[in-house]
């Protein structure tokens, strides 16, 4: 196992940790699982660097790499959630669309030749709008409006983001390139 699959299982791992810390730490539990969070997002441009860089990339890595990311999303979006601090909507749309994400995965995998689609700048985008918003949150910045609005545009990012990578499904389909 190379050095960016040992980062990215590290993020799997950092799941139930930071489920740990949101849950059961009474006081400060928000700061502690926040930098379980950020751990996991340095891992995360780390491990993705690491393997561009020098050339380290594996099909097993293409793989765990976006399910780590949507453990975690999910992880902080329904501690979230069930704490309050972010809107019900705001999970359900983002739930439905890391669900359709999965199911898309698999079927690219099993049924079109083991294809993965590597992540592009839609969503990178939507991935540093999630951490943007999520921090907002867990510094408790002074300014609920940017907070709602950094969310907000999360949700319209990632939307748009699953868009991107719907066209590119459907043209592996109709034997086209990538977009």
């Amino acid at each position: 196992m190379n050095i960016p699959n040992m980062l990215t299982m590290l993020r799997i791992v950092l799941v139930p940790v930071y489920l740990y810390c949101f849950y059961t730490i009474k006081e400060d539990r928000l700061f502690y699982a926040g930098i379980v969070f950020i751990i996991a997002g340095i891992s995360d441009l780390l491990d993705g660097y690491i393997a561009r860089k020098f050339d380290l990339k594996t099909k097993v890595g293409a793989a765990l790499d976006p399910l780590a990311d949507k453990l975690m999303t999910f992880a902080v979006l329904i501690s979230f959630t069930t704490a309050g601090l972010i809107p019900f909507w705001v999970l359900l749309i983002m739930g439905i669309k890391e669900v359709l994400m999965i199911l898309g995965g698999f079927a690219l995998y099993l049924f079109k030749g083991n294809k993965v689609l590597p992540s592009n700048k839609f969503g990178k985008i939507s991935t540093a709008s999630f951490y943007a918003a999520i921090l907002s949150i867990i510094f408790e910045l002074p300014f609920p409006n940017l907070t709602k609005i950094l969310v907000t545009a999360t949700v319209v990012l990632n939307l748009l983001a699953f868009l991107n990578y719907l066209l590119i499904y459907i043209s592996i389909d109709n034997n086209q390139h990538y977009i």
